[in-house]
């Protein structure tokens, strides 16, 4: 059965730090681009982070440039978003998803998709 199980989320102040993991069941990572989508209530479902399978090629959102990284531990399966100096507006539900081939910002064109983690960031 493909999986993808996403942990790590909580609750920090602003200007912390959070690290979320994607872990996959079912299917082998190294195969797949991964991205990181995160959906605020009442917006839609924006990329953050992407990191292609063919040469670990990282993208970035430009509201999370410099302060998010984006990393794959092949051996483990596992995919990690680094998010440092969070800030208010980086309250959402986080989402990792698998797609063939090159990453893309079109969460439509991604084949699997984990249930979510929280990230709340307040005081």
């Amino acid at each position: 059965q493909v999986q993808l199980v996403e942990s790590g989320g909580g609750l920090v102040q602003p200007g912390g730090s959070l690290r979320l993991s994607c872990a996959a069941s079912g299917f082998t990572l190294d195969y797949y681009a991964i991205g990181w989508f995160r959906q605020a209530p009442g917006k839609e479902r924006e990329g953050v982070s992407c990191i292609s399978s063919s040469d670990g090629s990282t993208y970035y959102a430009d509201s999370v440039k410099g302060r998010f990284t984006i990393s794959r531990d092949n051996a483990k399966n596992t995919v990690y978003l680094q998010m440092n100096s969070l800030e208010p507006e980086d309250t959402a539900v986080y989402y990792c998803a698998a797609k063939s081939r090159g990453c893309s910002w079109h969460a439509s064109w991604y084949d699997y998709w984990g249930q979510g983690t929280q990230v709340t960031v307040s005081s």
